[in-house]
């Protein structure tokens, strides 16, 4: 981690698994990597289909502020996560999007991965598509190292679905290896905040 504070927003609809993601990222980077780091979340009143956004502040020193402010990477995992959070990135932020559910993606500082239909096709169940981001999340960021996101994935995941969602964390992993985040612009420009 080059930074000494990295903030990560991952959104989406309740039922795809954003706080699990969040909580297995906290772990990764708390417990596995000895970081500093906080963790919190929001979710409408819906169990399933309402928004949910979880956060991750990981730091290099002590936190002062919890939450997250500017956020240097944003996942979103539907469009309507994308449209209400991509204002909160930085100008040098990094847009993740679920390109199965997300089709206007507001700025070119972007990476879209079909994360559900990863999910669905490589690894036979849409329910891991999480999982499938979270990797590619952490392939993405480097802010912890994809021994420790494993490690603890495996003590978090319920017993018997441990390979699955191994599988799934390294589809992800896989796919943003193909990812060129040197191709893409420094910053999301004004004019295309703007647009928005």
């Amino acid at each position: 981690m080059k930074q000494e504070r990295y903030e990560i927003c991952l959104s989406g609809s309740g039922g795809q698994g954003i706080i699990t993601a969040a909580i297995v990222l906290a772990e990764a980077a708390g417990i596995y990597g000895r970081k500093h780091v906080c963790q919190s979340q929001s979710y409408g009143p819906e169990a399933r289909g309402g928004t949910s956004k979880a956060e991750v502040v990981i730091a290099s020193k002590a936190i002062d502020y919890p939450k997250a402010t500017k956020l240097d990477l944003l996942l979103a995992m539907n469009q309507a996560s994308c449209d209400t959070y991509y204002r909160n990135l930085k100008s040098e932020g990094l847009l993740v999007v679920d390109s199965s559910l997300v089709h206007q993606i507001p700025t070119r500082r972007s990476v879209a991965i079909a994360f559900t239909l990863i999910a669905r096709k490589e690894i036979g169940k849409e329910l891991v598509a999480n999982m499938v981001a979270l990797g590619a999340v952490g392939q993405l960021t480097h802010v912890v190292s994809l021994k420790s996101l494993e490690a603890a994935l495996m003590a978090k995941v319920p017993k018997g679905t441990e390979k699955i969602n191994r599988e799934a964390l390294h589809a992800g992993i896989r796919a943003a290896k193909k990812v060129d985040l040197k191709a893409l612009p420094k910053t999301i420009t004004q004019d295309e905040e703007e647009e928005v």
